[in-house]
């Protein structure tokens, strides 16, 4: 069951990133983070009570504290792609966001199989090769490096503080998760008086792409409540793998060679680390 939902989780959120990919191209890119984030928001509150949990502080303030982390993973990745080199910043923030639970679950006392710790090297590889884009024309340098290395650091502090939270809190975490990341992000929208009007047509995409990140995330936490950190968020990592299979079939964008090799790699990964969990 963890390997199904984590991997459920990936296929969900890489689709999400397709549809916020898609909003991006006919809105601003705040005005798609903040009512993406809102439409999640809506969506949590309305599973609440069908996914019920113990109410507690510690449980809304872990999820406050892992909110913050992802957004300000945002915000740094935004940066980073605005200076950097796509073709470096893009894995360089993926494999950051995979590995820092991976390290934080195994010092913590996870103890996956031999088997289950090569499907992670594997997954690892398979996120670095398809978060591989084209060569970018900006410059690397080691500003970029390390503003990427921060928002992978923040992207995967996000799944360590939710996997903090008390495991009979239900949703709550999330709801945390989401008060605090709205917050934040629609803060410069209010400070800079930007509007946050979608453009033409883009809200449905918009509401699809929050509303499938925030099923994204109760999946992660499903998963991550059933088996073992240093696995699942490895799992959930392999999301830019149905990104890719979706902008081929939806929009024809062809694939680099690099790219099918990671997704190959991610199938083979995920079997690896199924086999090991029935072992």
């Amino acid at each position: 069951m963890t390997v199904i939902l984590a991997t459920a989780c990936a296929i969900v959120y890489g689709t999400a990133d397709f549809f916020g990919g898609l909003a991006t191209r006919r809105s601003r890119v705040l005005s798609v983070v903040v009512l993406s984030q809102a439409a999640g928001l809506a969506l949590i509150l309305v599973l609440l009570p069908l996914l019920p949990g113990s109410y507690g502080t510690l449980a809304l303030s872990w999820g406050l504290a892992a909110g913050l982390a992802g957004a300000a993973g945002l915000v740094l990745f935004y940066r980073a792609l605005a200076t950097g080199v796509m073709s470096v910043v893009a894995p360089t923030t993926a494999v950051t966001s995979a590995a820092l639970p991976v390290v934080f679950g195994l010092a913590t006392g996870d103890r996956p199989g031999v088997w289950a710790l090569v499907g992670v090297a594997l997954a690892l590889g398979a996120v670095l090769l398809v978060s591989q884009e084209g060569k970018g024309g900006g410059q690397v340098t080691p500003r970029s490096v390390l503003v990427s290395l921060a928002a992978g650091a923040g992207f995967g502090g996000f799944f360590i503080l939710l996997s903090m939270a008390p495991g009979d809190s239900g949703l709550w975490p999330l709801v945390g998760a989401r008060l605090s990341s709205v917050s934040v992000v629609a803060l410069p929208a209010l400070v800079t008086g930007r509007g946050l009007r979608p453009g033409a047509g883009s809200l449905p995409v918009i509401v699809a792409a929050g509303v499938l990140d925030m099923a994204a995330n109760v999946l992660y936490l499903l998963a991550q409540r059933d088996g073992l950190l240093s696995l699942v968020a490895v799992l959930v990592s392999l999301y830019p793998a149905s990104t890719l299979v979706l902008a081929n079939r939806v929009l024809g964008e062809r694939l680099r060679a690099v790219q099918i090799a990671g997704v190959a790699c991610a199938l083979a990964a995920v079997a690896l680390i199924a086999v090991a969990q029935h072992s």
